[in-house]
């Protein structure tokens, strides 16, 4: 309990601190000084502090299994493991939202502490654009969505977690997809700043790409780790999945890459001035309406934390103001640049141009196939669910003249350029054709659209591969586009030759399919803290390899009452064998989904290395090219 009220009374006078922020700040951007007052340094960190105090709180309450806290009711219960007590602090609504503030404190405080060779009115300026949205926040949290809530009288046991959260990669998903969200945060208060300071300029490019490098590594990252958790814990055996939650974290994510290729250009040129400022504006906004979406319940997707009506409503208010904000001093400040006129046809600058040009189109497919069902639901009540088919039929062709375009543009020069060593690529592009008809051809499969699509990626793959050991190229950059060309391979290889099997079966029973037999040898029982596992031991022998064992499990947890099933995997270099059951109910019988993924590891691998190209370049020495 007096946790409760520590947490509570934290986030008040973290609040206060905003509004104490705001008049410091407001009063030091026209004094004579040229340095920052300390004041608000201070209070910087103070803000910081009260809202980590509030989180440990919060924590605290979970570990403590504090039922007279509303949240840790609804979400905790005292036979779940510890580590899951923790992360359950930040896998609801509540906890959630105040994860998100704190990150949100604590990068404004490191903004200030890691610019102080920036202009003092720039520095102030995005203190306190940040502190709007760090306001909000904190009204948002202490009139909607309160994690301190009082119960009388105080329960004996909690309701529990959804167990398909209790997972390791989830406790570690949200915060740093969170960081990767937060952190478009800093680049659109630091570019309003700029914006009303006239300060969109190489100078201020080269500061805002350490911030957006560290936003699209941390949003990179995040994503694949929810990908990884899906993949094995919800079943689907699969990696992707277009479920809107999805699509949300991917919005961003795209205009965020659109954005770090822009920036290139103007810290370079000084050109694209506007188009960096409107894509820092939509790469927050649309980590804003993500937010809108999933806080307010209005999508369908087990991702969804709240179905609360009020949530929604202040969301879209505080949204609304933000972007209304955004492009009132977007059209009032900005100036306008004609050197952005000035390209010639064959130039990096073009290449970028180009670049962003198809992510704009991808992240349009992808925003329709996930709003569209919404407007449709409130316009005509009529319920429609878009998949994969949307997506694959819009994207795909496009997607072969951009992984075209990307195998030679990166070698352009800036301002004028023209395409060397044509005879390497175009010794490389027959290589890539004559390999795809050969793979594809074997299998049997839709020989010229899938020939065009694997011929595209092989011809990225080989020449991206080449380029890494060209020392004049930036091997940064090189690394992230191999890393996207071995993803664009594995997803393509991985969605040809993965096969299926479902079927029914009992205990000694052996099933036959098309590639080899299925043998249920027994079943064994265990009783866990909070759950009680039913284990079933498979042997699968492959016609072309050796007989392995899967354990998939269903698990029946306590509290809350809740049935799931745990796939077992096993993975190697070349496939992964995903196996999961299901109990059919009346019988010993056992539904069982035996699929074989081809390149799994690949796509981890190739999302990892594109990460830490992000990585290299944020690293990278100022003197490097």
């Amino acid at each position: 309990m007096l946790a409760n009220q520590i947490g509570y009374y934290s986030l008040l006078l973290g609040l206060l601190s905003s509004f104490l922020l705001c008049i410091v700040s407001a009063k030091d951007f026209n004094s004579s000084n040229n340095k920052i007052n300390q004041n608000i340094l201070s209070l910087s960190f103070l803000q910081l502090m009260l809202v980590v105090v509030s989180f440990l709180s919060l924590i605290i309450s979970f570990v403590n299994s504090d039922f007279s806290n509303e949240t840790v009711f609804n979400n905790s219960h005292t036979t779940k493991p510890l580590f899951y007590k923790i992360s359950g602090t930040w896998g609801n609504h509540e906890g959630s939202l105040l994860l998100w503030l704190m990150v949100l404190t604590l990068f404004i405080f490191l903004f200030l502490i890691k610019s102080r060779e920036q202009p003092k009115k720039y520095r102030i300026l995005t203190l306190l654009f940040q502190q709007i949205i760090i306001i909000g926040f904190f009204l948002f949290v202490l009139m909607t969505s309160n994690p301190f809530n009082y119960l009388f009288p105080v329960p004996n046991e909690g309701l529990g977690l959804n167990p398909i959260l209790q997972d390791p990669a989830l406790a570690i998903h949200p915060p740093i997809l969170y960081l990767g969200y937060v952190g478009t945060s800093v680049i659109f208060s630091s570019a309003l700043a700029a914006v009303v300071l006239n300060y969109i300029s190489k100078d201020w490019g080269q500061h805002i790409k350490k911030w957006v490098l560290v936003s699209w590594i941390f949003l990179t990252v995040g994503i694949m780790l929810g990908s990884i958790w899906a993949y094995y814990e919800l079943g689907w055996g699969g990696f992707w999945f277009w479920d809107p939650v999805e699509n949300i974290s991917l919005m961003p994510w795209l205009s965020l890459t659109a954005l770090l290729h822009c920036i290139t250009v103007l810290e370079k040129r000084n050109m694209f001035t506007s188009w960096v400022v409107i894509l820092s504006i939509s790469t927050f906004t649309l980590s804003m309406c993500g937010t809108f979406l999933v806080r307010s319940g209005i999508l369908n997707s087990i991702h969804t934390f709240a179905n609360d009506p009020a949530r929604g409503v202040f969301i879209l208010i505080f949204l609304f103001v933000l972007i209304s904000l955004s492009l009132i001093i977007f059209f009032i400040f900005q100036k306008k640049n004609y050197k952005d006129l000035q390209l010639f046809w064959l130039s990096r600058e073009t290449s970028v141009l180009i670049n962003n040009w198809f992510m704009m189109y991808f992240l349009s497919v992808v925003l329709i196939g996930t709003v569209y069902p919404i407007f449709l639901d409130v316009i005509s009540s009529e319920k429609i669910s878009v998949g994969p088919p949307f997506y694959q039929k819009l994207i795909t062709p496009f997607l072969i003249v951009f992984l075209l375009l990307m195998s030679f543009v990166p070698r352009l020069k800036w301002i004028k350029s023209k395409i060397d060593n044509k005879n390497s690529l175009i010794i490389i592009f027959i290589i890539s054709v004559m390999l795809s008809l050969l793979i594809i051809k074997n299998l049997k499969v839709d020989l010229l659209f899938n020939t065009i699509l694997v011929s595209a990626a092989f011809f990225l793959f080989f020449t991206t591969l080449k380029e890494l050991f060209d020392k004049k190229l930036n091997i940064a950059q090189t690394l992230s586009h191999f890393g996207f060309s071995l993803l664009v391979l594995s997803i393509l290889f991985n969605s040809i030759l993965s096969s299926e099997t479902i079927t029914n079966i009992k205990i000694g029973e052996r099933y036959n399919y098309s590639n080899g037999e299925i043998f249920l040898k027994r079943i064994e029982k265990k009783k866990e803290s909070n759950f009680e596992s039913i284990i079933a031991y498979f042997e699968i022998k492959d016609r072309n390899s050796k007989t392995i064992e899967l354990k998939p499990e269903i698990r029946i947890y306590n509290q809350p009452k809740t049935i799931t099933s745990e796939a077992d995997i096993k993975t190697s270099i070349l496939n992964d064998k995903f196996l999961v059951m299901s109990h059919v109910k009346g019988n010993e019988y056992f539904n069982i989904r035996y699929q074989v993924k081809p390149f799994m590891i690949w796509i981890w691998t190739s999302v990892l290395l594109i990460s830490f190209g992000g990585l290299m370049s944020l690293f990278k020495k100022k003197n490097e090219k």
